[in-house]
């Protein structure tokens, strides 16, 4: 047991002790609010308090960033397979000097007219040939054919070796439901199973419609019809 004059020193020591600890120190309570920070351009405080348990959260607007990205400037995974409805089937005026019952395509606008007798020209959207494949000239209808069979030519198979010989017609098939054969040319105006592809560059120099738009035209054009090509 310690003896009356060692307890007495010991408390002394400890009043000292506490005396040597800064008031802000002792002052300090972890239960107590903190003090504001100012924004100094601003002037204005807010306190660093937690939120009271079970407050609702304030929601994420649609325009702010996730990490370094807004989210509404995410890239898309893939691009739209949706047909473009600039390229439905129309009546449009016609002033030019091509016949009644000529088709005329125009690969820069990707359309294809077949002249009226009335001053009109029915419209539809086609797909034309890629850069490297386009032409330009005047055929006739030589051939019409439903659900026609595919020979790729050699020169195709050379250029995409995996190209079969030959396919069947069919739903598979990429000359569609119809086509119609111009001239002694490789060329043709056929279906598609891609119709997102209509109103685009994308062929080997034929010209795709959609299966319907060329179905139709198909019951609306016989052998021998004239073809030009702009």
């Amino acid at each position: 047991m310690r003896s009356p004059l060692q307890r007495t020193v010991l408390a002394g020591l400890a009043l000292l002790g506490l005396a040597a600890i800064p008031d802000s120190v002792q002052a300090y309570d972890r239960y107590s609010p903190r003090p504001p920070v100012m924004y100094p351009e601003e002037g204005q405080a807010w306190w660093m308090e937690r939120p009271t348990y079970g407050a609702p959260r304030r929601s994420r607007g649609a325009t702010e960033t996730v990490g370094l990205m807004p989210r509404s400037e995410r890239p898309t995974a893939r691009k739209s397979r949706q047909f473009d409805p600039a390229f439905l089937p129309a009546i449009v005026e016609y002033d030019g000097s091509e016949r009644p019952g000529t088709i005329v395509i125009d690969t820069e606008s990707r359309y294809l007219y077949l002249i009226e007798d009335d001053g009109t020209a029915r419209r539809y959207g086609v797909g034309v040939g890629k850069p490297g494949f386009e032409w330009a000239g005047a055929h006739t209808i030589t051939r019409k054919a439903e659900w026609p069979s595919w020979t790729p030519p050699a020169e195709m198979r050379a250029r995409r070796p995996g190209l079969p010989v030959r396919m069947e017609g069919g739903l598979d098939n990429p000359l569609g439901s119809r086509a119609l054969y111009l001239g002694s040319s490789l060329y043709r105006i056929h279906g598609s199973n891609e119709p997102w592809s209509i109103g685009k560059a994308v062929s080997s120099g034929c010209i795709r419609m959609r299966n319907e738009d060329v179905e139709d035209l198909y019951e609306r054009v016989g052998v021998g019809t004239r073809v030009v090509v702009r």
